[in-house]
């Protein structure tokens, strides 16, 4: 029975992988955007758009309706429950922990397909993608 724990942000996710209860882990995966890493003036090709106002001569820029980060973070985040969900109907894990920014879990768990979902053992809101295995381990139970 291997169990993976999928330690993520919005711009990094590592799949590591226990094959036994109190095992070490081991990196299967990684995924990367480094996109998400941009400021969102850098995402954005150009300028907001003008406006004139309702009433009167000024004109004014537009701000846009969503942040460009958060739609970065938002692909990711379906890039890696895509990679979860493939996975887990190969067979390739039965049990899952999620180690993920605060942020980065919510959109992981509206992401995940049922499967995947009734798979999860445990989640921990903690940001821990760029922590080395042992720390990351020592946030999860002793036995998975």
């Amino acid at each position: 029975m291997t169990t993976w724990v999928v330690a993520a942000d919005s711009s990094r996710a590592r799949i590591l992988s226990c094959q036994t209860r109190k095992g070490h882990l081991e990196e299967v995966e990684a995924l990367v955007r480094p996109e998400s890493r941009l400021h969102g003036q850098d995402l954005q090709t150009d300028g907001p758009g003008r406006a004139f106002d309702s009433g009167g001569q000024g004109r004014h820029a537009m701000e846009p309706k969503v942040d460009v980060k958060q739609q970065e973070a938002v692909r990711f985040a379906k890039q890696v429950c895509d990679t979860l969900t493939s996975a887990h109907g190969q067979g390739r894990f039965s049990k899952l922990y999620i180690v993920a920014a605060p942020a980065f879990l919510g959109l992981l768990r509206d992401g995940l397909h049922a499967p995947v979902q009734q798979a999860i053992a445990g989640r921990v809101a903690k940001n821990m993608a760029s922590h080395g295995l042992d720390e990351i381990r020592s946030h999860l139970p002793d036995f998975l």
